[in-house]
């Protein structure tokens, strides 16, 4: 018996094609997502656009007494009053040198919640997929914090881009009083 398999030679601009052949369809039969993203003390975190609902100059902020650091107060935003949030300060991501407010609101709205974020810069938009998205439940398992509202890592060229849940980190402070006002 003779055997008259021949090992086939492949190049490496073929492996490479092989490869970005099956990233494509990866790519293809995986859901696409639209992100608004945006900066909190110099790392790049991102929201679903569906979660957003506008994005506004950040009004006057009229404080209010013995609520938490991170809640600012509340804005008069087209009309609704409306608990505005610092997340650098609810994520612990607050420097030493950092100037107060943001220049930005991030409007966030459910049936059950409103809430304006702080922003210093412009969000932008991001389009991807959810194959791009590593899941933070193999990245992140130091805080509960992580664990529920960290929902995973977009990986985006060399950029790294943390999607957060914000409507879980508003349940997991029980902010429901704060944000229905």
């Amino acid at each position: 018996m003779t055997t008259t398999d021949e090992l086939k030679e492949v190049t490496l601009e073929e492996i490479k094609k092989e490869v970005a052949s099956a990233q494509q369809n990866q790519l293809k039969s995986s859901e696409r997502l639209q992100l608004v993203v945006f900066k909190l003390a110099g790392e790049e975190y991102a929201l679903p656009i569906d979660d957003i609902k506008e994005v506004v100059i950040t009004p006057r902020i009229a404080k209010i007494p013995q609520t938490p650091k991170h809640i600012k107060g509340v804005a008069n935003i087209r009309g609704s009053i409306i608990a505005i949030m610092d997340m650098e300060e609810r994520l612990n991501l607050v420097k030493e040198n950092k100037k107060a407010g943001g220049s930005y609101t991030l409007v966030i709205a459910s049936e059950q919640y409103k809430l304006g974020i702080l922003v210093k810069e412009v969000p932008n938009t991001l389009n991807t997929y959810t194959s791009e998205i590593d899941n933070a439940s193999n990245i992140m398992q130091f805080s509960t914090l992580e664990k529920e509202c960290i929902t995973g890592v977009v990986k985006v060229n060399d950029r790294l881009i943390i999607l957060i849940d914000i409507f879980k980190l508003i349940e997991l402070e029980d902010l429901n009083n704060i944000t229905t006002i």
